[in-house]
């Protein structure tokens, strides 16, 4: 009889999951932006989401939740069922949390929906300074060490995982790290000859760029991009830099570990339905993001490339609080 039982209530289990799976979404979703309204995050996904949500057929209320390097919205999505109807919409930091002392979950603990876009990292120089291009900067820093001013602006931002990288492929470059509080301050102190080269994103220096108000060494990427079509690509100084690129800032949609395969797959359509919608890809490319639209095994093995070459990076240059071994993050190419 307890068997009779128990296989009724367990057939009655899985009748109501795979018919609560199989008409999802039926309310609203709570997507939670990792970041503040009107930053980088916030436009991106406050653009995309509506055409998912025509897409979906769907309602999807936005909430930004600040606080803690984005470690607040990431906590808050991991503690909510993993039915689909919570999602985290965020960027690139939390694959950094645990080296840098932040927590203790990052994006494996999550699927990726959608990776959209990522940033283009850029060498830019002062417009007055004596090379034109990324192997005359560096053969300049190495017969003038000392001497060169580059732009800083914290530990585990662009400007550091660039310059660590540069210093990784290149051997150590004897600089002058200027700190500023962002891109933009940065940027404007390298025009005012403040400092002489910046790493920076696309995004942030595309209309100084444009303007002819400073100049750009090298593209750190593999491919050639089509916003500066006259600026070399990184890889083609040195190759060694495929180790690590592609890289840059990226933003993406994540559901928590659990959430039911059919429901991963309506939320991944949908937002990659969303991706290529004109007027979204026309806000990317004005903005100078680098389109993704990947999901599944292809955006699992972009997190875990990305991972694995900036903590090393980053700790390599002593600016992590633990080394990535201890959370099993494998050195590039490992």
């Amino acid at each position: 009889m307890k068997k009779t039982v128990f296989g009724a209530v367990s057939a009655l289990v899985l009748g109501i999951s795979g018919a609560t799976a199989q008409d999802f979404p039926s309310k609203e979703i709570q997507g939670i932006i990792q970041w503040g309204a009107g930053g980088s995050t916030d436009t991106v996904m406050r653009s995309v989401t509506p055409h998912a949500e025509e897409a979906l057929g769907a309602t999807i209320v936005m909430q930004n939740m600040t606080g803690g390097v984005g470690a607040i919205a990431l906590n808050h999505v991991t503690s909510a069922k993993a039915d689909g109807y919570t999602l985290l919409m965020g960027a690139e930091n939390p694959l950094l949390y645990k080296v840098m002392g932040l927590g203790n979950k990052d994006y494996t603990d999550f699927i990726p929906l959608i990776l959209l876009a990522r940033g283009t990292p850029l060498l830019l120089a002062n417009n007055d300074a004596p090379y034109d291009d990324y192997q005359g900067f560096i053969d300049y820093v190495k017969a003038h060490p000392g001497e060169v001013r580059i732009g800083a602006t914290g530990p585990g931002g662009l400007s550091s995982v660039i310059t660590a990288m540069m210093n990784e492929v290149e051997g150590d470059l004897d600089m002058i790290k200027v700190p500023y509080d962002g891109d933009g301050p940065a940027l404007t102190a390298m025009q005012g000859g403040a400092v002489d080269v910046m790493p920076a994103v696309l995004g942030a220096a595309i209309e100084a760029v444009r303007a002819g108000n400073m100049k750009t060494l090298a593209v750190f990427d593999v491919e050639q991009n089509k916003n500066l079509p006259d600026t070399p690509i990184v890889t083609s100084f040195n190759e060694q830099y495929n180790t690590f690129l592609p890289w840059g800032s990226f933003f993406g949609v994540f559901a928590p570990k659990g959430t039911p395969d059919d429901v991963v797959a309506k939320l991944s359509d949908a937002f990659g339905t969303a991706a290529v919608n004109p007027e979204f890809l026309a806000l990317m490319d004005d903005r100078g993001f680098k389109m993704m639209n990947i999901s599944g095994d292809e955006a699992q093995a972009f997190l875990t490339k990305w991972q694995q070459g900036t903590t090393w990076l980053l700790h390599e240059a002593g600016l992590t609080k633990a080394s990535p071994e201890e959370f099993g993050i494998a050195r590039p190419g490992e």
